[in-house]
């Protein structure tokens, strides 16, 4: 099942269900909206029980392309989670996943535009599988981990290095920006994903092929990342945690690359979709 939202930011948004051939219908009729307060077993599964051939197409001309699930409580990322990406940025493989936060701030929609501030000199990027969660969890094992799960979606998680490395060394500094998280297209249901652990990945800047991977070389699975951070704190419904990212961030290159003004990113994961961004001046 793949769900979509779209509207302006400001306002309602319609939520839809994406059919066999990918025209989006309305599901305003089964769900108000798609949210933190209303996503649950029980509407994920009146929605997977639903034709999405008997809802009328929906009316999308035109209209922003929002994120699939409104604005999280919290979003939660790991850092380093990739053992390729580790090595290029010369630090040894964590035992445990490093957990850190973003400003729920910087949740947008997978097309809406990259934000660059005056005071931004080191702006990167990073491909990401996101996790969303489907029911509270909490001290839950890694064999429970994947009943808590709603589905996956394509994230970029933008960095400004500048401010999260040389800023006192506090990460949530450079990766609270607004537009910061563009989330989407789509979120789709583990059901219609198969093999998490097997999804490649790519991220384009202005064309040229910048990261490719694979969710395989990720050091900590989705179960086991979902059931860690249970032991920690609760996860609630509509959290999203930010998975890590592959090797070919900017950062990593010799010399480094950043992203500036005009720049266009492209991304996709298998079976998530693809985003496109603009930077543009704040």
């Amino acid at each position: 099942m793949r769900l979509a939202r779209y509207g302006n930011r400001s306002g309602a948004k319609l939520p839809c269900i994406l059919d066999n051939d990918g025209v989006a219908r309305d599901a305003s009729s089964i769900a108000r909206d798609f949210s933190p307060r209303t996503l649950s077993e029980d509407l994920l599964d009146r929605l997977r029980d639903t034709d999405p051939a008997s809802l009328p197409v929906a009316d999308i001309e035109g209209k922003r392309l929002a994120p699939p699930v409104a604005q999280p409580f919290n979003i939660w990322c790991i850092g380093l989670n990739y053992s390729d990406h580790a090595a290029e940025a010369g630090l040894p493989v964590p035992d445990e996943p490093i957990l850190f936060n973003k400003s729920t701030a910087t949740y947008c929609g997978a097309n809406d535009d990259i934000l660059y501030s005056p005071k931004m000199t080191k702006l990167d990027w990073e491909v990401e599988l996101g996790i969303v969660i489907g029911k509270p969890a909490l001290n839950i094992s890694k064999s429970e981990a994947m009943e808590h799960v709603a589905g996956f979606v394509l994230v970029n998680d933008l960095s400004e290095r500048a401010w999260q490395m040389e800023r006192a060394g506090q990460w949530v500094k450079g990766k609270s920006f607004p537009n910061f998280c563009p989330t989407g297209p789509v979120l789709v249901t583990p059901d219609e994903i198969g093999d998490v652990q097997a999804l490649n990945m790519w991220l384009d800047v202005n064309g040229k092929r910048m990261q490719s991977g694979n969710t395989g070389t990720m050091i900590f699975d989705v179960a086991t990342i979902v059931s860690y951070m249970s032991e920690f704190t609760r996860l609630e419904p509509g959290d999203l945690i930010c998975t890590g990212t592959p090797p070919g961030v900017g950062a990593g290159m010799k010399p480094p690359v950043w992203l500036k003004q005009g720049d266009t990113v492209s991304l996709g994961i298998d079976g998530l979709g693809e985003q496109t961004q603009i930077v543009v001046a704040l």
